[in-house]
């Protein structure tokens, strides 16, 4: 996915989410001004893949408690030149995971959000620009804590509160609740047409 491919479909999320817009818009400028947005070299933000993976039933969010920002978070982290920003999700899911069969459940984009990363040693203060794809563990829920967490736990969705007042995790838990509801077959929540699973 490339700058143009990304700004195709931030075009077509902007469209579906209206209340989002002006976070759109400011996305769509970033990545239209910026050729290194992918880069973690440029100082002042990039482009990051964020996973909001669920459990088998879709009643359960997989969380990390963030070692640097210790915060709870979804899974994810920078692109690193890479364009392919849902692969970038799916890769770093499995890294902070360990969860080896893991699909994405659809290429568009699932949500977005700009946020503030704090100055760090020589790392100075910068935005993430992140967007983020709805995935879910195909069969096993085990998970292996990985170096940059100081934990990872399966949330019900309805005890998310407890844990973050984060806003954009309480929409994202908003809108995989709405699109599972909505979903009356028997297949699994969100499978879509444009689903995809990587190697």
């Amino acid at each position: 996915m490339h700058r143009r491919e990304i700004l195709e479909e931030l075009c077509v999320y902007q469209r579906r989410w209206e209340g989002e817009s002006d976070t759109v818009q400011r996305f769509i400028d970033f990545v239209s001004s910026n050729v290194e947005c992918f880069e973690r070299r440029l100082k002042t933000g990039h482009v990051t893949g964020s996973a909001w993976v669920a459990n088998r039933e879709g009643t359960h969010v997989l969380l990390t408690h963030h070692r640097k920002l210790n915060r709870w978070l979804q899974l994810g982290g920078h692109a690193d030149g890479n364009s392919d920003v849902a692969r970038v999700a799916f890769r770093e899911a499995r890294e902070e995971s360990g969860l080896r069969n893991i699909e994405i459940l659809s290429e568009d984009i699932f949500d977005i959000d700009i946020h503030r990363i704090p100055e760090r040693g020589e790392e100075p203060e910068h935005h993430h620009f992140d967007i983020r794809f709805s995935m879910q563990a195909v069969d096993s829920d085990l998970y292996i804590v990985s170096s940059e967490s100081h934990a990872l736990r399966w949330i019900y969705l309805e005890e998310l509160h407890q844990f973050t007042n984060d806003e954009s995790l309480l929409r994202m838990a908003r809108k995989w609740k709405a699109d599972r509801d909505r979903d009356l077959s028997p297949t699994p929540p969100l499978v879509r047409a444009r689903k995809r699973r990587f190697g």
